[in-house]
């Protein structure tokens, strides 16, 4: 699981706004798409069922749980924020619509950046889905004028997450210290992953 705030061009973006990241991108065998409110139930059972898994790394977790409205509410503010221009906030979804899991491309790393972050419910675990979504959205996100990197960033205590960016041929740039409040398995320090959209389009990573 690495860092995710909970886990294409559009009509009636603000023309001031920055283009409208990917919201709905299919693999061989997850659907990623916005969280809509008939989701929430399926959600809400999901990170329930997950969060004693997610809470050592997601310091959104520590809240949980979180009553229906509320679930309703955050999903409503990340559609309006993506509609913005800003994050686009994901679900991971079998191909039948079983939620497994969240996602997102996140802007705050600066305009030209966009970073992926990821969790998935406990019973989905070590099949490969946080890979295929990574790489998924590593491709989409180049597909978005402006954006020249891509970023994963994760606790080192998180090998878990490590092995996904190191799969794909990311680069590990250094160690960040975050400002947000610590999850309790973390140890504030963060490794962060780029890889450059030249490395990607051109095949100069080397995917292990």
């Amino acid at each position: 699981m690495s860092d995710t705030r909970h886990p294409a061009a559009g009509g009636d973006a603000r023309s001031d706004a920055p283009a409208r990241l990917p919201d709905h991108v299919v693999t061989d065998r997850l659907v990623l798409r916005r969280w809509t409110r008939n989701d929430e139930p399926a959600l809400s059972a999901a990170i329930t069922a997950s969060v004693e898994h997610l809470r050592p790394w997601m310091p959104w977790a520590g809240g949980e749980p979180v009553t229906p409205d509320d679930r309703v509410r955050w999903i409503d503010s990340c559609n309006h924020a993506w509609r913005e221009g800003g994050d686009a906030v994901l679900g991971i979804l079998l191909a039948d619509g079983t939620v497994i899991g969240g996602t997102g491309l996140h802007r705050r790393a600066g305009p030209d950046t966009v970073e992926i972050g990821y969790w998935l419910h406990i019973d989905h675990t070590g099949r490969g889905y946080a890979t295929e979504t990574a790489r998924a959205l590593t491709d989409a996100a180049f597909g978005v004028p402006g954006v020249d990197y891509v970023e994963i960033q994760h606790d080192r205590a998180n090998t878990a997450s490590r092995r996904v960016p190191d799969r794909l041929g990311f680069t590990m740039m250094g160690e960040r210290i975050p400002t947000d409040p610590p999850a309790p398995g973390e140890d504030r320090v963060h490794w962060a992953w780029r890889v450059t959209r030249s490395e990607w389009a051109g095949g100069g990573y080397s995917p292990r």
